[in-house]
């Protein structure tokens, strides 16, 4: 069996960024550390944390006043960073960057008096934190079905901003939409979609047109992980989303001589190994990496968990050449 593995896969640096404020904080401040929510979507992680002395909860209310908290990587909205003040948490925001951006383009339009329809899903965290972020009128889209049912005060005065999650590709037919019934709406370049979902989405593309099944390694509850088994069953293959290699169906991949493995931005590099080496007890295999992007994005921790010294050895390490 060749088994085929997508680039890039796993990881992205907004979820390396969240995982490692929790493990520093455990550090430096000692267990417990409390989480609001998961840190990222996947057991795996959570469970591993936990066993370090992470709590994860689901409201600030389950936290003893003065505790030190920490804000997952989905972001939240400004009344649980009220709340969290006057409980008087000590917070620290594991807030992606790249979302934290999409917040300020929200209130940045909420500031020049425009309604703003928000494109992603109801329910997810994400969702949640920006619509909690910004001061105005939100409209929530995830179709572009949904823009003619749209009701807006003045047209001509119209934001769009999208969940990060979603790629350049899953947004186009909704912005296509907006712009055809809202002429004058305004909305982010498309360089300011999240790198990461755009990369993977990409890959799991080409990973789905070399091969006769996939497999996504990821959560239930992770939405680019679901929209990457959308994209490869997109291409004409069957694809299957599961949490590791004990959820594999040998049934899935009996007769594929090539299968292709692929994973969330959540997914740790270990599960998708570990699913290598299911697949190895079932057949001989080969594996191969495709050709993609190396994706060397890193985001700067929170000051209050900065290591000096790390730091610098970090920035000697990304020095150009000849520096």
């Amino acid at each position: 069996m060749r088994v085929v593995l997508a680039q890039p896969r796993g990881f992205c640096a907004g979820v390396e960024r969240a995982i490692e404020i929790v493990e520093r904080a455990i550090e430096k401040y000692g267990p417990p550390i409390y989480v609001r929510h998961e840190i990222v979507h996947n057991r795996h992680v959570v469970e591993r944390l936990r066993a370090k002395g992470a709590r994860f909860v689901d409201d600030l209310n389950e936290i003893p006043p003065g505790s030190v908290t920490i804000f997952s990587a989905h972001g939240v909205a400004s009344a649980v960073e009220g709340e969290a003040e006057d409980r008087d948490l000590m917070v620290i925001d594991a807030t992606c960057p790249l979302v934290s951006k999409v917040h300020s383009e929200g209130q940045r339009y909420a500031a020049q008096d425009r309604e703003i329809v928000l494109i992603g899903h109801h329910g997810h965290p994400e969702i949640e934190g920006t619509m909690g972020r910004i001061d105005g009128k939100v409209h929530l889209i995830s179709k572009a079905e949904e823009v003619a049912g749209l009701v807006v005060s003045t047209p001509d005065k119209l934001a769009y901003i999208t969940q990060t999650t979603l790629s350049v590709d899953d947004t186009r037919a909704v912005i296509e939409a907006l712009r055809a019934r809202f002429p004058a709406i305004v909305g982010p370049d498309t360089k300011d979609i999240c790198y990461a979902t755009q990369n993977r989405q990409r890959a799991a593309r080409e990973l789905a047109m070399s091969v006769e099944v996939v497999l996504v390694v990821g959560a239930a509850n992770s939405s680019n992980s679901n929209r990457l088994r959308e994209i490869a069953e997109e291409q004409g293959v069957p694809a299957y989303l599961i949490a590791d290699a004990d959820a594999l169906d040998p049934s899935w991949i009996k007769g594929a001589r090539s299968v292709g493995i692929t994973a969330g931005a959540s997914a740790p590099a270990e599960l998708v190994q570990e699913l290598i080496d299911r697949l190895g007890t079932l057949d001989h295999v080969e594996l191969a990496t495709l050709p993609g992007i190396t994706e060397n994005v890193r985001f700067r921790m929170p000051a209050d968990l900065v290591d000096p010294a790390a730091e610098l050895s970090l920035q000697a390490n990304h020095a150009p050449e000849g520096n």
